[in-house]
């Protein structure tokens, strides 16, 4: 007969034991992502963020997508992903920091969002995302689900920041990149939670191509009959405004989401 063992990671269903993907490599081998980073009003992104959080000093969003390539705990397979991030404060009792707050992250694969969702708290759904495009020296990118576009982004004007650029750069998101999530598991009834706490994702990057350019983004508003499980998502996020574009980047290089002394924990 089965048992838990309280020692073991387990998944739903968690009856044919642990899943040796669990324990392999988390190193994403070949990443590719834009950023596009704008200031919103202040107020209006307060809606959305939970106590302890305060939305930061500058009320930013960023849409960041990935093409993720070479991932070693899918034995060399991918996924893209594309997360929409407020920049917060978080005062809690112990832990007093700023970073990153993930809103919503839309992926094209059950794997990762599965293991996001129930291990991270990270609060990823499904969309259809193409690998992006380039056109005429223009990046490209968008998602849709039930084939109603959610939104799309565009990067370009891309040249190579100076070193003293990216140490600025650098330097000025010095303690202030931390990735945030909150971890909310409902009641079997939907009443209630039977888990709601907020969570840190510890993640190492590596960098080997970079350019800045100019970046936009254009949200849809969608219907309940367009997207019946997501659309008061995605008019929330189309409500916020775009007041005025902070930052665009594109990079390649690689990702460490399990670097080695770091776990994923709960804030307190």
């Amino acid at each position: 007969m089965f048992t838990f063992d309280q020692n073991e990671r387990y998944q739903m269903p968690a009856f044919f034991g642990t899943s040796r993907s669990q324990f392999g490599s988390a190193k994403y081998n070949n990443v590719t992502s834009i950023i596009v980073s704008y200031l919103t009003d202040r107020d209006k992104l307060a809606r959305y963020i939970p106590a302890p959080f305060e939305v930061a000093e500058l009320p930013i969003i960023s849409v960041a997508y990935s093409c993720n390539k070479e991932i070693d705990w899918l034995a060399g397979r991918c996924y893209n992903l594309i997360g929409i991030n407020a920049a917060v404060k978080f005062n809690g009792v112990e832990d007093q920091l700023e970073g990153y707050l993930t809103l919503v992250m839309w992926e094209n694969l059950t794997d990762p969002i599965l293991t996001g969702r129930e291990f991270q708290g990270i609060p990823k759904i499904y969309a259809d995302i193409p690998d992006h495009q380039i056109i005429n020296g223009e990046w490209r990118v968008n998602a849709s689900h039930f084939s109603n576009r959610i939104l799309s982004m565009s990067a370009k004007d891309l040249i190579v920041p100076s070193d003293e650029e990216i140490a600025e750069s650098q330097e000025s998101m010095k303690g202030k990149d931390n990735w945030l999530g909150w971890k909310y598991i409902p009641s079997p009834d939907g009443v209630g939670a039977d888990v709601s706490y907020p969570t840190i994702f510890p993640s190492g990057n590596e960098t080997t191509e970079i350019w800045v350019g100019q970046g936009s983004v254009q949200w849809e508003h969608l219907t309940w009959e367009q997207n019946p499980t997501q659309s008061h998502i995605v008019n929330a996020l189309a409500d916020l405004p775009i007041l005025d574009y902070v930052h665009t980047t594109v990079i390649k290089g690689s990702c460490d989401l399990a670097p080695e002394g770091q776990t994923v924990r709960a804030l307190k």
